[in-house]
C-alpha cells in the first residue's frame, strides 16, 4: 500500500505540473516537470518551516524510492525500449563507426579526463576528493543520457544522419559505462579487488555482448509471434512481455538490461516498418509506446527535480558544480574530437558538427541514479551534488538551447 500511495502522489504531482507548464511555461514538457519540481523544492527549502513537517514528508516520500533500482531497473528499460522501437535500423547501419567509437572510446577518454581533472582541482574547490572517487564520478558522468536526449531530440531540427549519431550513442554508451562504473567503484571500495585485462574484457563482453545476444533472441522471437496474429491488444501484450520478461532474465544473467531492451527494441521496430502488420495494429503499437514514454518521463524529471531535497547543504556547492559543468564539456569535446582525428570516418566531422555533438550529450538522470548506488561513503555527497548541477545545467542550459544553436550552425554549413 505504501508503493501505491507513493506512486499515487507522484502522477498527482506529475499531472498538476504538466498542466500548469502546458498552460503557462511552455517549454518542452520533461523541462517544465523538472522546472516546477525544482521551483517547489527550493521554495520547501526556504518556506518549509511555515507548514510544519512538510518539508519531511516530502523528503520521506522521495527517500522512500530506491532510484537506481526504479531507473536502471525498470523505468529505463521501457522507455530505452520505446526509443529504441522508433529508430531505423538502415539510419543506423549507415552510421554504425562514429555510433560505436563515440560510445565506447569516447566514454573512457571522457572518463579520465574528467577524473583527472577534477583531483588537480579539488584543492582549489576546498574538496577531498581520492583519485579513484574522482575517476568514479567521471565514469557515471561521460555517458551521455538516452532518456534525456531522446526527449529533447524530439523538439530538435537537425540533419537525419546527425541525429542518429546522437540517439545511437546514447542508446549504446550504457554497456561501455557499466563497465568502467563497475571496475572503478570495485577499486575504490575493495582493497583486494585487482583489476585486469581479462576481467575487464569480460565484464564488458558479459554485460555488452550478452545484452546483445539476447536482446536479438527476444526481438526476434516476439517478432516471429507478431507475425503470425494481427491483434493489437496481443501484439501490446507481447512488446510488454518482452520488456518487463527481458529485464528479469537479464538480470538473472547479470547482463546489460538496459542494451537487450535497445536491441530488442530495434528488432521489433523495423520488422514493424516491413511486416504485413496491419495499419491499425501498428498505430496502437505506436500510441502505447509513445504515450508510456511520455508518462515516466514526466514521473523521471519530476524525480529529478525533487532530488534537490536529498543534497545535504546544495548552497555550498555553487563553485564545484559551476566547475565541473566546464570541465564535463571539455572533457566532451576532447571525446568527440580526438577520435575524429585518429578513427578514418566515412565522412569528414566538420566543427560544427562536433559542436552540436558536444552541446547535444545531454545528462540526465542515469547519472544521478549512478551516484545515488555508491556506499556511503565521506566524498558520497560531494559527488551527488555536483553530479546535481551538472545534470541541472546540461537539461536546462543544453536543452534548451541545442535546437537554436544546432539550427545556427547548420545555417553556416
Amino acid at each position: 500500500m505504501e508503493l501505491y500511495y507513493s506512486l499515487s502522489v507522484l502522477i498527482v504531482l506529475a499531472s498538476f505540473f504538466a498542466y500548469f507548464n502546458v498552460r503557462f511555461l511552455k517549454l518542452p514538457s520533461t523541462i517544465g516537470i523538472m522546472v516546477i519540481a525544482m521551483a517547489v523544492s527550493i521554495f520547501l527549502v526556504v518556506f518549509g518551516h511555515v507548514v510544519p513537517d512538510t518539508l519531511h514528508r516530502i523528503s520521506t516520500l522521495i527517500s522512500q524510492f530506491d532510484f537506481t533500482e526504479l531507473l536502471m531497473g525498470a523505468m529505463l528499460n521501457f522507455m530505452l525500449f520505446a526509443g529504441a522501437i522508433h529508430i531505423n535500423l538502415k539510419d543506423l547501419r549507415e552510421q554504425r563507426l562514429p555510433i560505436i567509437i563515440f560510445s565506447t572510446v569516447s566514454v573512457v577518454i571522457s572518463t579520465f579526463a574528467v577524473g583527472t581533472f577534477l583531483y588537480y582541482l579539488t584543492p582549489f574547490l576546498h574538496l577531498e576528493i581520492p583519485y579513484m572517487y574522482c575517476l568514479l564520478f567521471g565514469a557515471l558522468i561521460s555517458p551521455t543520457d538516452p532518456v534525456a536526449v531522446l526527449s529533447i531530440l524530439k523538439e530538435v531540427k537537425v540533419r537525419k544522419s546527425l541525429e542518429t549519431k546522437i540517439a545511437g550513442e546514447s542508446l549504446f554508451n550504457d554497456g561501455m559505462a557499466i563497465v568502467a562504473f563497475a571496475v572503478i567503484l570495485n577499486i575504490a571500495q575493495d582493497n583486494e579487488y585487482t583489476p585486469t585485462v581479462f576481467n575487464v574484457v569480460w565484464l564488458f563482453l558479459r554485460e555488452a555482448g550478452g545484452g546483445f545476444l539476447l536482446g536479438v533472441l527476444l526481438g526476434a522471437g516476439a517478432a516471429t509471434a507478431i507475425r503470425k496474429i494481427d491483434d493489437y491488444k496481443v501484439t501490446v501484450l507481447i512488446t510488454l512481455a518482452v520488456v518487463m520478461g527481458g529485464y528479469l532474465i537479464a538480470s538473472a544473467m547479470h547482463i546489460s538490461g538496459p542494451l537487450t531492451m535497445v536491441f530488442a527494441g530495434l528488432i521489433i521496430g523495423n520488422f514493424k516498418k516491413k511486416s504485413a502488420m496491419s495499419a491499425e495494429t501498428k498505430d496502437y503499437l505506436e500510441k502505447f509506446w509513445e504515450l508510456n514514454d511520455e508518462i515516466l518521463n514526466a514521473v523521471l524529471f519530476l524525480f529529478i527535480g525533487f532530488n534537490l531535497l536529498m543534497v545535504n547543504n546544495i548552497n555550498s556547492y555553487w563553485l564545484p558544480g559551476l566547475t565541473c559543468v566546464v570541465v564535463v564539456l571539455l572533457a566532451r569535446y576532447v571525446s568527440i574530437w580526438l577520435p575524429t582525428l585518429i578513427v578514418p570516418f566515412k565522412k569528414k566531422f566538420n566543427s560544427s558538427t562536433i559542436k552540436i555533438l558536444v552541446w547535444g550529450g545531454l545528462r540526465g538522470g542515469v547519472s544521478i541514479a549512478l551516484a545515488l548506488s555508491i556506499d556511503d561513503v565521506p566524498y558520497k555527497n560531494d559527488i551527488i551534488a555536483i553530479t546535481y548541477f551538472v545534470v541541472v545545467f546540461s537539461i536546462l542550459v543544453q536543452g534548451l538551447s541545442i535546437a537554436k544553436i544546432a539550427g545556427k550552425l547548420m545555417a553556416k554549413k
